[in-house]
């Protein structure tokens, strides 16, 4: 391959790839290499690679005319600075050994970069069993189970996402200890397959989900699982080690009160009501009686807040229940639009929230006397 690549691309389409590319790349390392993105150009393609060495993502770029193949690696930063700022409708990117020039209208910059063979191999997976859902499927799935992650916790199975698939069917696991979310969906083929994915990855693969048609392989081998987005590109992780734990016994199966609610009615309620907690005061008072819910809150020395929302069908006798608002309203706003259930059996156990067989979510309550 020549080592001078000269591509021409669309400035919107290679701005967008940029970004996404850039999400990879580690914010500090004492491998100067993985700070920078790896362009190949090759068969009419221009592909970015960038990897922190437990993500590794190739991207095909859209809207290029590859006039000569070659590689570059140059800094991700400045590039991505420099192709935001162009105001071209394309622009120009060409390499002299590790110098990178880009064009515009008017405007050229030189960015200093690295040998290409000095960048990490790509890494690939050989998967035995991949099987295929929909971009749109696997978007939801992953919004409605991602926020539930634990952020940072020393149970590192639940610094990611349980992906679980068992034939025609495919579910996600989310948790931080105080709160679950299940999500499923539909998929092709048969057998099974689990992965814990890293929080990171999946914040990834979500912005290649753009495209509701296209289809993702996922697959699995050697502890990486490689997620191949038709028309996009690959992303290729590390999956977190250890064991998830036993969440099926974490959903109430005796739950004895029950309503169904609007999601972005009940949200709404709740924002209100939340205006007027603290760090002192943080939970929000529902009170499930006849045909209302009332939510309320109280924090000292700023005021008190009362919100009626009107129900109908409520089954069981009354309750008096305490909930964070902000897990709630998470929860409601990745089923924006649905009718929601809420089911409870004592103040002193789990909620449950949930959208037909598709999206369950359990969380703890919290004392609001």
């Amino acid at each position: 391959m020549p080592a001078s690549l000269k591509v021409n691309c669309d400035r919107t389409a290679l701005v967008d790839a940029l970004a996404l590319a850039s999400a990879v790349v580690p914010s500090r390392t004492t491998t100067p290499v993985l700070t920078c993105l790896k362009l190949v150009g090759t068969d009419g393609e221009l592909q970015l690679r960038a990897t922190d060495g437990q993500i590794s993502l190739a991207l095909t770029v859209p809207g290029v005319e590859v006039a000569s193949e070659g590689e570059a690696l140059v800094p991700a930063d400045k590039l991505g600075q420099i192709v935001r700022t162009c105001e071209d409708s394309t622009v120009a990117l060409e390499t002299d050994r590790n110098v990178a020039t880009v064009r515009g209208d008017g405007s050229t910059f030189k960015i200093y970069g690295y040998d290409p063979k000095d960048y990490p191999a790509a890494r690939e997976t050989q998967a035995g069993a991949a099987f295929q859902v929909t971009a749109e499927t696997l978007r939801r799935l992953i919004a409605r189970t991602l926020f539930a992650t634990a952020v940072e916790n020393a149970r590192f199975a639940i610094n990611g996402v349980l992906m679980e698939r068992k034939g025609k069917r495919i579910r996600l696991v989310g948790t931080d200890g105080k709160r679950l979310a299940v999500a499923a969906g539909g998929c092709t083929g048969d057998g099974d397959m689990t992965l814990i994915v890293p929080s990171k990855s999946l914040n990834i693969l979500v912005k290649m989900l753009g495209d509701p048609d296209s289809n993702v392989t996922i697959g699995k081998s050697d502890g990486q699982a490689t997620f191949q987005v038709e028309g996009v590109g690959t992303l290729v992780t590390s999956l977190v080690e250890g064991t998830f734990p036993p969440f099926e016994d974490v959903i109430p199966k005796d739950q004895d009160k029950r309503v169904t609610f609007d999601a972005a009615d009940l949200a709404a309620a709740i924002r209100r009501a939340a205006l007027l907690t603290n760090e002192e005061s943080k939970g929000v008072r529902f009170a499930f009686k006849g045909d209302t819910l009332v939510v309320s809150s109280r924090a000292p020395e700023m005021g008190e807040a009362e919100i009626r929302v009107p129900m109908s069908g409520y089954q069981g006798d009354a309750i008096e229940i305490g909930f964070q608002p902000a897990f709630i309203i998470d929860a409601l706003k990745v089923v924006d639009g649905q009718q929601v259930m809420v089911e409870m059996r004592s103040p002193q156990k789990p909620g449950v929230f949930k959208v037909g067989q598709e999206f369950t979510y359990v969380v703890m309550p919290v004392n609001v006397a």
